[in-house]
C-alpha cells in the first residue's frame, strides 16, 4: 500500500514535483525536503555511519556535482557541490 506521499509523487511527473518545491519556496541544495526524516538530516546520519570515512564521503560528492553539471542540472548541481566543500571545510576546521 502506498503511502500519500508516494500516490502524491507517483500523480506527479519528475518536472511537475520540482516545480512545486520551487514554487513554495523550498531550497533544493540547502534543505531539500527528502534529507530530512523525523527529524534527522540524513548528513548527520551519514557522519554518525561513515567515521573516519565521512571527509571522503563529501569528497565523493563533491566531486560528483563537479562532474556533471554541465549535462544534468547546471548552477544547482554546483551550489550542491559547493555546499559539501564547505561541509568538508567545517569538518577540517574540527579537527
Amino acid at each position: 500500500m502506498k503511502t500519500k506521499k508516494e500516490d502524491w509523487m507517483d500523480s506527479l511527473g519528475e518536472d511537475e514535483l520540482l516545480n512545486d518545491f520551487y514554487s513554495k519556496g523550498r531550497d533544493m541544495v540547502n534543505s531539500p525536503p527528502h534529507y530530512n526524516q523525523a527529524g534527522i538530516e540524513c548528513i548527520d546520519a551519514i557522519r554518525a555511519a561513515t567515521g573516519d570515512g565521512y571527509e571522503y564521503y563529501l569528497q565523493g560528492n563533491i566531486i560528483k556535482y563537479l562532474w556533471r553539471y554541465r549535462y544534468k542540472n547546471g548552477v544547482e548541481d554546483l551550489k550542491k557541490a559547493q555546499w559539501y566543500l564547505e561541509k568538508l571545510i567545517e569538518e577540517k576546521n574540527r579537527g
